[in-house]
């Protein structure tokens, strides 16, 4: 869960005022763990975060349905490095168009 940048900021602001951590801890129901992290920040007021996985907004549909028709026996690994995204969204960009993975037919 993330905090807001206002809580970040009166919990600081109790300790740099001469407020103990455990006590800031109760008083604004934040974990100690989590104020420590936050003393130790190069930034503490900045919003934590790391950049997500690319999603299906990375591909264009038609280029990925036109791609499908023009190479039907490529595998999702080789269509990743075609589109530059990882071989997971090759497989959800897929399941979006339903186009499901070619089938044999065994005798």
């Amino acid at each position: 869960m993330a905090y807001s940048i206002d809580l970040r900021k009166r919990v600081l602001d109790f300790i740099h005022n001469g407020g103990k951590k455990a006590e800031a801890a109760r008083r604004f129901s934040v974990d100690r763990t989590t104020i420590y992290r936050w003393l130790l920040a190069e930034d503490p007021l900045a919003p934590p975060g790391k950049p997500g996985p690319k999603k299906m907004r990375c591909l264009n549909e038609a280029a990925l349905k036109k791609h499908v028709a023009d190479f039907p026996d490529l595998t999702y690994n080789e269509r990743a490095t075609h589109f530059g995204v990882s071989a997971s969204s090759i497989g959800y960009g897929l399941r979006k168009l339903s186009i499901t993975r070619k089938k044999n037919d065994r005798i």
